[in-house]
């Protein structure tokens, strides 16, 4: 069964830097949509940034000039740069493929789904 896992998460000081990986198991995920999402306690989750195949990127608004999303096909790895964090970006990362290729920002959007990271700001 095709399998996201991520890595990188952890406790880090405000205006600090981290670097998520989210490894596929597959080869075809070179193919796909691949996002990011967070899920603070007591919040929904929520759309951080999406990479397709030929490297077109969606950020939300909140993220834009912070975060930076990438992607290494022949390592099969998605990245998420997230640089000046603030105690608000305090949550559970998750990981997510859309095999259709779309640059959607809804769960729903996606068919895949790691397990997730957290990543804790302190201020």
């Amino acid at each position: 069964q095709a399998q996201l896992v991520e890595s990188g998460g952890g406790l880090v000081q405000a205006g600090g830097s981290l670097r998520l990986s989210c490894a596929a198991s597959e080869r075809s995920f070179t193919s796909y949509t691949m996002g990011w999402f967070r899920q603070a306690p007591g919040k929904e989750r929520e759309f951080v940034s999406t990479i397709s195949w030929n490297l077109s990127t969606r950020y939300a608004d909140s993220m834009k000039g912070r975060f930076t999303i990438s992607r290494d096909n022949a390592e099969n790895t998605v990245y998420l740069q997230m640089n000046s964090l603030k105690p608000e970006d305090t949550a559970v990362y998750y990981c997510a493929a859309d095999k259709y290729g779309r640059l959607g920002y809804k769960s729903s959007d996606y068919d895949y789904w790691g397990q997730g990271t957290q990543v804790t700001v302190s201020s």
